[in-house]
């Protein structure tokens, strides 16, 4: 349990309604008394959890700002501890005055993520609840709040104590049958060994299998369109972006540098870059755009390749075709509002396509969906548990393999208790995966990308 009692500024700095400092510790009453002062004369200390009291807030003798403070008790508190929350209207320089009193009365400065990092701290959420935290506040689409608030009320923490128990009970069974061999009453049956481990392996499993899509949905999908020049792919940057952030020109060769936009594009997030045309040329500057524009292709979650329909197509065309036909790509058959002489060939190839016009914005819907089924987006289950970051996953990955290994151990007439020291190891990566066993190291990582204020 914390001793020392910190404060930070909890809203966005700006001008804005209203403003707030958290103020969380042992001491937080008494040293929100020293700098707010209730219209009624209300004593903070005596005041019931979840009450709240009008009333000035000083910095020594100077009135900053009239104020409301919010009292909240251990442990019915976000960090588990005595909590005052001092609101007062926005503005970024009357906040900063405010936590200057409140650091003045006693408080210290709180760390990064160090409210939330005390609620895990002080048992008031598990170590996945708590990442899911940062999650919310990034959150850029309903599918990622969806993902994020269900691992915030424990979804993901549920389904990894289900296997932990499981785990625990095998591990006991092994236990117990090492201390007592003779013991006949104490039979182990290798085959529901067998079968509670490969269950557990499922469920592993799904979570992994899952975890690159929800990372596409949770972070944004790292979008480059390629293609020849002046096919339309700065104009479809411009489309899916809905702002004027590529120039477009009927000159071929507009785009000769690699740029970039974040869009919500239906209900994702794409991560573009618009990139120079793909082609042959003399142009040192052209080639030089052209070689930053494969070098992003080479490491794209989507590619969008966009073609000219209403012109046949070229060798450098079918040049970027084989190029591309191994990766995760959509071909976009652009100018489909003109009189198509292309569009057959495109069409005739084993590569997933959308007929479009990024002038009119024609076929827009068309390509969200199939984007969504390119990149197998559709088939996650909007409520299904989900690791949300590489921590997970990794841990994940390690109690797959431990698990693993001791299935095909036990497979392999390895004996019972050398097969216990695999499942302990599975057993080790779950309970570091909800914090159950954890190094401070890695309780200062998580907690170290957090805002200040939470």
């Amino acid at each position: 349990m914390q001793t020392d009692t910190i404060a930070a500024i909890s809203t966005p700095l700006g001008e804005g309604g209203v403003s707030t400092v958290r103020i969380s510790g042992d001491n937080a009453f008494q040293i929100a008394k020293k700098v707010f002062k209730p219209q009624s004369n209300k004593d903070l200390e005596k005041m019931k959890g979840y009450t709240a009291a009008f009333g000035k807030v000083y910095d020594g003798d100077e009135l900053l700002d009239d104020a409301v403070a919010l009292v909240f008790r251990n442990p019915k508190s976000y960090t588990g501890e005595d909590t005052v929350e001092i609101s007062v209207h926005g503005g970024t320089h009357l906040i900063r005055r405010v936590l200057r009193a409140v650091t003045s009365a006693g408080a210290r400065l709180a760390e990064g993520g160090e409210f939330t990092k005390r609620a895990f701290l002080n048992g008031k959420m598990s170590l996945t609840e708590a990442e899911s935290v940062m999650n919310l506040i990034s959150a850029k689409n309903d599918r990622a709040l969806n993902i994020a608030t269900k691992n915030k009320e424990g979804a993901l923490s549920k389904k990894i104590k289900a296997m932990t128990d499981k785990l625990l009970f095998l591990v006991s069974q092994i236990s117990v049958f090492s201390d007592f061999p003779e013991d006949e009453t104490l039979c182990i049956s290798e085959d529901d060994f067998l079968t509670s481990l490969k269950e557990i392996l499922i469920g592993l499993n799904t979570l992994i299998s899952d975890y690159d899509k929800g990372k596409l949905i949770i972070e944004g999908i790292n979008t480059v369109i390629v293609g020849s020049p002046n096919a339309g792919k700065s104009t479809l940057m411009n489309l899916l972006s809905k702002t004027k952030r590529s120039i477009v020109t009927s000159i071929a060769g507009t785009t000769r540098d690699v740029v970039e936009q974040t869009a919500k594009v239906g209900d994702y997030i794409l991560l573009l870059a618009d990139t120079a045309g793909i082609h042959q040329t003399d142009d040192e500057v052209e080639q030089i755009g052209i070689e930053q524009a494969l070098n992003r292709l080479d490491t794209a979650d989507l590619c969008l390749a966009v073609f000219d329909t209403s012109v046949p197509p070229t060798e450098d065309d079918k040049a970027l075709i084989n190029r591309i036909k191994n990766k995760p790509t959509l071909l976009v058959l652009n100018k489909n509002d003109l009189l198509s002489s292309g569009g057959e060939y495109y069409e005739a190839l084993d590569i997933p396509f959308v007929k479009i016009s990024a002038l009119t914005g024609e076929g827009e819907e068309k390509l969200v969906d199939e984007i969504s089924k390119l990149l197998k987006l559709n088939e996650l289950d909007p409520n299904a548990e989900m690791l949300i970051n590489e921590r997970q996953y990794q841990t994940v990955q390690r109690a797959v393999a431990s698990v693993t290994e001791a299935i095909s151990a036990l497979e392999g007439g390895i004996t019972l208790d050398a097969v216990g020291i695999l499942i302990d190891d599975g057993l080790a990566a779950l309970l570091e995966l909800d914090g159950k066993r954890i190094t401070t190291e890695v309780a200062d990582e998580v907690f170290r990308n957090f805002c200040v204020g939470k």
